[in-house]
């Protein structure tokens, strides 16, 4: 495995009762990035994200995480790596304090007491300290799964939709602190549904229905899906919306705010469709994230029904 990587697996494939969940994905990430991984739900994401970092045994396939082998070497992984699952799993009995002290004994950390409250304070948790633990707002429990996360110093980082159910302001605090982790040299396996938390991504991974659909860089991801977008203003949108839907080559209409905007890959039957309706001003915009992810869950669709 090149030093490049600190993770880097081929044909990972899972099932769960005869249901295949993960489709042998190939990928890599690269070391101190934060990677994202986007799907709908029951995607294959979580499940995929465990097999990366040998937290789960895949059915097959092959790769390495640190260097140490997903298939032999979980036990090796799992001490490099922090966990933050996307339900809270502490315990709400307990304090935040008694929480992190608890998590820090677990992992054999000599000096429990001193590392507990250095996380507590280095995450703003000291207000808290004395807490139960279900007491703690949604924004406040994130952070302390966190905390309970980077405990024993790990270099990876698993956060499994972390900000689901949080509210604006606690986002963006998490994810700033996110990237201070990413400049300190830890790397993030991130899943999210959100889409401007994707953007802060280093790189992508598209997974619908246990397949990756797509790889790389925010802009390398558009350029390979290949959509062209039009948005139209002017009045009747939703006459116009309709209208759109029915036209060749058409694939999502999508109302924006004031404006209404049109996909798809076929660049000929997207200006036909434009050039049908001059009562419009019709601009060429750049295609969004979201307009690609649902691009890649219909494509992903029409391969399973043609199976």
């Amino acid at each position: 495995m090149s030093d490049e990587y600190i993770v880097d697996v081929k044909d990972l494939t899972k099932s769960f009762n005869g249901k295949l969940a993960v489709n042998h994905v190939s990928l890599n990430v690269r070391r101190g990035e934060i990677f994202g991984f986007l799907g709908p739900n029951g995607s294959g994401k979580t499940t995929t994200i465990r097999m990366l970092c040998g937290l789960m045994i895949p059915d097959s396939g092959t790769g390495q995480c640190f260097g140490y082998d997903i298939l032999n070497d979980a036990r090796k992984i799992k001490r490099l790596v922090g966990y933050v699952p996307q339900t809270f799993s502490l315990y709400k009995d307990l304090t935040v304090t008694e929480n992190l002290e608890f998590i820090a004994r677990v992992y054999e950390e000599q000096d429990y007491i001193t590392r507990a409250r250095d996380l507590m304070a280095e995450l703003g948790l000291d207000q808290y300290r004395n807490v139960l633990a279900g007491r703690l707002s949604g924004g406040w429990k994130q952070r302390l799964s966190l905390a309970a996360a980077l405990i024993h110093d790990p270099k990876l980082l698993l956060l499994d939709e972390p900000t689901a159910g949080v509210d604006p302001k606690a986002r963006r605090d998490f994810w700033n602190y996110i990237s201070q982790l990413t400049a300190k040299g830890i790397t993030s396996l991130v899943s999210t549904h959100y889409m401007d938390e994707a953007e802060r991504c280093n790189r992508l991974a598209y997974i619908v229905y246990g397949s990756l659909m797509a790889e790389g860089s925010i802009k390398d991801i558009i350029k390979h899906v290949g959509l062209i977008t039009w948005s139209a203003s002017g009045k009747n949108l939703t006459t116009l919306a309709d209208t759109m839907r029915e036209q060749k080559g058409v694939e999502q209409v999508i109302a924006w705010g004031n404006e209404l905007r049109i996909c798809g890959t076929d660049a000929g039957l997207m200006q036909q469709a434009v050039d049908s309706q001059p009562g419009f001003t019709w601009q060429h915009v750049g295609t969004s994230l979201e307009e690609v992810f649902i691009h890649l869950v219909n494509e992903r669709a029409a391969q399973k029904e043609n199976v």
